[in-house]
């Protein structure tokens, strides 16, 4: 049977999205993208930041501090003193979009994608922030960009639109461009759709399936091998932490339902290990 455990604190996230282990500080971040709050658990400390946007996501950067996914843009972030400042902002990112989800890859670059914020148009896309502040349009056409993971030997990346309930899959060139684009893996019945996604050391992914209250591990053929039932149905993202990353840290969402565990933060023990957060060069 897994083990899950419910991190206990006193509040619930409208949408925890955007789980990010760091070694470097041993502690877990992760966002509320509608509270606009920054989370980070250090053990059994929790400490929380108020932020001025809706941000989707933090990336550690390799000289220390994060860059954000805000809704206006690419911006940096630093916790001591607590600062943010734009970074780069795409020149087709209209107003009434924000950034959802995103990865760094082992060249340092991120892909993140953007949505309408009312959910309500495919304008979404996916943008790669270069490490030396260039971004570029990869993909477009998305109603929720979200999930992005990438392989373990980083020559694939899957990238989900949750309201098709479909995830995609490019080849990742050397120079970031991507591959023509192939379906994954389609959602289908009760499912759900899916959410933020991660891949483990053995090369399966593990997703976030919103709506179906479980993660399900796949393999790269889109093969379910495993799932996993938690006790909310809005499950939104997940990834791999603690000393070994041996634990699933899965986040989850309150907005819009009433059930005792919405929107609180879960600890799996999976039975397979992760791989360490990628870090952005720039």
């Amino acid at each position: 049977m897994t083990q899950l455990r419910i991190i206990p604190r006193a509040d619930r996230d409208r949408l925890g999205e955007g789980p990010l282990w760091s070694q470097r500080a041993g502690a877990l971040f992760w966002v509320d993208i509608l509270g606009q709050k920054l989370h980070r658990l250090a053990g059994e400390a929790l400490t929380s930041w108020d932020l001025p946007e809706m941000t989707g996501w933090v990336i550690e950067r390799e000289a220390g501090g994060f860059i954000a996914g805000m809704r206006s843009g690419f911006h940096s972030l630093d916790l001591d003193p607590f600062a943010i400042a734009a970074f780069a902002i795409p020149g087709d990112h209209p107003e009434t979009n924000r950034f959802n989800d995103a990865k760094a890859d082992a060249r340092g670059r991120i892909f993140a994608g953007t949505m309408a914020t009312a959910k309500d148009a495919p304008s979404g896309c996916l943008y790669r922030l270069d490490p030396g502040g260039g971004v570029t349009r990869v993909d477009h056409g998305y109603t929720i960009a979200n999930g992005p993971a990438i392989s373990p030997d980083g020559r694939t990346l899957l990238h989900t639109d949750s309201a098709a309930r479909r995830i995609w899959r490019f080849a990742i060139g050397d120079d970031g461009d991507l591959g023509d684009r192939t379906l994954f893996r389609e959602l289908t019945g009760d499912e759900g759709y899916p959410d933020g996604m991660t891949f483990d050391a053995n090369g399966d992914l593990w997703l976030a399936q919103w709506g179906a209250g479980c993660v399900g591990r796949y393999t790269m053929d889109g093969v379910c091998r495993q799932r996993i039932a938690l006790p909310a149905s809005q499950i939104s993202s997940c990834t791999f932490g603690g000393e070994g990353l041996d634990r699933l840290f899965v986040t989850s969402a309150s907005d819009g339902v009433d059930e005792p565990h919405a929107g609180a933060l879960f600890e799996v023990d999976p039975g397979v290990h992760g791989l360490p957060a990628l870090r952005f060069a720039g």
